[in-house]
């Protein structure tokens, strides 16, 4: 028994706690040893909680906490009405079950305060002991239920939901540990049915949004005919395959039907510069796909577009895709794109995504020649200030226009006198001029690029070689050519250029130093007998 006052050590402390489990789990006259663990939740949380999960994991599996309601029914009066009557005295086996259920419910309500409150590894072990039990739960009802077969417990999903949409702490590992159940098609169906009930109308904080769209990132929505009965579908709850099952397959209308419920919360409130980022990514690479009028985004894009930034490379997107897939008129688009087109692109993580869709934007080959223009003199004056990696990107943008557009040739030796454009002190490009067609670039040469025939990495100097040989018949991928980007251009140089480079030109036989050594006319190593 442990002394007041002294703290065990933790091995010590898992292994009491186990064996009293054993014990309770044994035989009812040990059923005191669950209080005694309960206890011991402030101590030794960890090892209480492994403990606990595995007591009422057993328990639930054995359906000892499961109770009939007993009623009896009497029928009274003129118009024949029921008085349902149930029975006063519980039998020492209810108060047994009472008792029992009180316990457990103690344990969800510390698993729920742990899971908010406390040390990041026990806020885990916590989260993952409630889906565990909610599970089992699941399997194993604490009552008679309606549906014969199948039975999901939303009294525990709901307030774990709650917690994991904190408006005081940043959950993203929680979250991400959450995201488990999305694997089992029912709990991912009831996790999108209960986010309408808890996504507040009014403004709440960005802590509270940020786990929100956390939680939408991480929780797929898949595409139509998913759930359906196959051998590798598998439920979190309820009897897996079997005949009774009254589990209804995905219900893609009813889960997009709960997503546009809550963006169309999301929508109306105010954002922070990161949680608007962060809302954005959400949108294009989860929700915009599922939205059942996508059209009404236009404002909430068109007012991001004009931030500057990375906010607005990625409203760019979303605009794009009002354009192609719902014939949304923008005729100022070229020139909110060309703009884009600074210096601090290249210091974002959204770069790769404004170098794809602007080769999109500009994939048509009935565009103005004028226009285009500005858009390959623009990116040629760029590259005098890109990182090499980046320089190769716009190289192959460059060349892509050049073969949508054969009139712009004339942009590679462009003469006046019979001479090219050679410094931008001369170049009557004006790269201030926010207006692509009033930027004189048909005036000027690609003079850039012929500079970097000379660039120091080699990579970079060859790339640059395009504009001096005939053209490709066949555009560049430049989808394949931003995968290849970062660290490869570096590690492609490593091996090419470096080899091997000899340190010594003796091979050591000892720790003394090799022969010839000029230190050893100052030092001797001797050896101590």
């Amino acid at each position: 028994m442990a002394v007041p006052g002294v703290c065990l050590p933790q091995k010590n402390t898992s292994r009491v706690l186990r064996q009293k489990a054993e014990e309770f789990l044994a035989s009812r006259k040990y059923a005191n040893n669950l209080v005694d663990i309960i206890g011991q939740w402030e101590e030794s949380n960890t090892s209480c909680i492994l403990t606990l999960e595995m007591i009422f994991i057993e328990v639930l599996k054995r359906g000892n906490m499961y109770q009939e309601q007993s009623i009896s029914l009497t029928i009274s009066g003129k118009f024949k009405y029921l008085i349902v009557r149930t029975k006063k005295e519980p039998s020492p086996e209810s108060r047994y079950i009472s008792w029992l259920r009180n316990c457990y419910e103690e344990v969800w309500g510390k698993l729920l305060q742990s899971i908010e409150g406390c040390r990041p590894a026990i806020q885990l072990q916590a989260l993952s002991t409630a889906l565990k039990l909610m599970a089992e739960e699941g399997k194993m009802p604490l009552e008679p239920t309606d549906n014969l077969g199948y039975y999901f417990p939303l009294h525990r999903l709901k307030p774990i939901l709650m917690k994991l949409l904190s408006p005081d702490n940043e959950n993203t590992n929680l979250i991400a540990r959450f995201q488990e159940i999305a694997a089992y098609p029912d709990a991912l169906y009831f996790t999108w049915k209960s986010l309408p009930a808890l996504t507040p109308k009014k403004q709440p904080n960005d802590t509270y949004i940020s786990n929100l769209l956390e939680l939408i990132d991480k929780m797929p929505l898949p595409k139509d005919g998913h759930g359906e009965k196959d051998e590798e579908w598998k439920l979190l709850c309820g009897p897996q395959q079997e005949e009774g099952n009254n589990f209804v397959s995905w219900d893609q209308f009813g889960a997009r039907k709960a997503l546009n419920k809550v963006w169309a919360c999301v929508m109306h409130w105010e954002l922070g510069v990161q949680v608007h980022k962060k809302l954005l990514v959400v949108l294009l690479e989860r929700v915009i796909h599922h939205l059942d009028k996508p059209i009404l985004l236009t404002d909430f894009l068109m007012d991001s577009l004009d931030i500057d930034g990375p906010i607005g490379m990625l409203a760019l997107q979303g605009v794009f895709l009002l354009v192609t897939k719902h014939n949304l008129d923008y005729p100022n688009i070229f020139t909110k794109l060309y703009s884009m087109f600074e210096p601090e692109i290249f210091h974002t993580k959204y770069k790769a995504r404004l170098f794809y869709l602007s080769d999109l934007f500009l994939s048509s080959t009935h565009l103005p020649e004028a226009l285009v223009a500005a858009f390959a003199k623009r990116l040629a004056r760029l590259t005098l200030v890109a990182p090499p990696e980046d320089i190769l990107i716009i190289l192959l943008f460059v060349g892509n226009l050049l073969l949508r557009h054969p009139g712009l040739k004339r942009m590679i030796d462009h003469p006046e006198g019979g001479e090219v454009k050679g410094s931008s002190g001369d170049d009557p490009f004006l790269m201030e001029e926010r207006d692509p067609l009033l930027s004189n670039a048909l005036m000027t040469s690609l003079w850039e690029i012929r500079a970097l025939q000379w660039h120091t990495m080699p990579g970079v100097a060859a790339a640059a070689r395009f504009i001096r040989d005939p053209l490709p018949s066949v555009e560049y991928d430049m989808a394949a050519a931003l995968e290849r980007t970062g660290g490869h251009i570096f590690e492609r140089e490593l091996k090419s250029k470096v080899k091997e480079i000899m340190l010594t030109f003796e091979r050591p036989t000892s720790m003394a130093l090799p022969k010839g050594e000029r230190l050893l006319q100052y030092w001797q190593l001797t050896t101590i007998h």
